[in-house]
């Protein structure tokens, strides 16, 4: 398996008004999206090139919105990403890019 493009640990998960995990993972690796639980259980996953990720408007810079099949989730990722060795999501506009990118690359 590669190493993941992207990782988020610390993520608040939620669908509409519900939280799903205070302390989710995000992770896109060999073309998927993939929202875990706390516990590395999966909530959802998608091929990227049919993931929509967007910001949500009139809400704070830390939210990111997720489309996956079918369903919108709320991510709660970071205001802006944490410092060098420091503990925490990084912000949701870095996650944003990286589904973006990793749709591009098509893989």
């Amino acid at each position: 398996m590669a190493e993941p493009e992207f990782t988020a640990t610390g993520v608040r998960i939620g669908k509409r008004l519900r939280s799903l995990t205070r302390a989710g993972q995000v992770r896109i690796s060999d073309g998927r999206l993939q929202l875990l639980t706390s516990y590395g259980s999966e909530i959802d996953s998608a091929p990227v090139q049919a993931v929509r990720a967007s910001k949500p408007w009139f809400a704070p810079e830390d939210r990111a919105l997720a489309d996956l099949n079918g369903k919108r989730y709320l991510l709660t990722l970071g205001e802006h990403d944490p410092a060098p060795g420091e503990p925490g999501p990084p912000a949701a506009r870095r996650f944003i890019e990286a589904v973006r990118r990793a749709a591009k690359r098509g893989h």
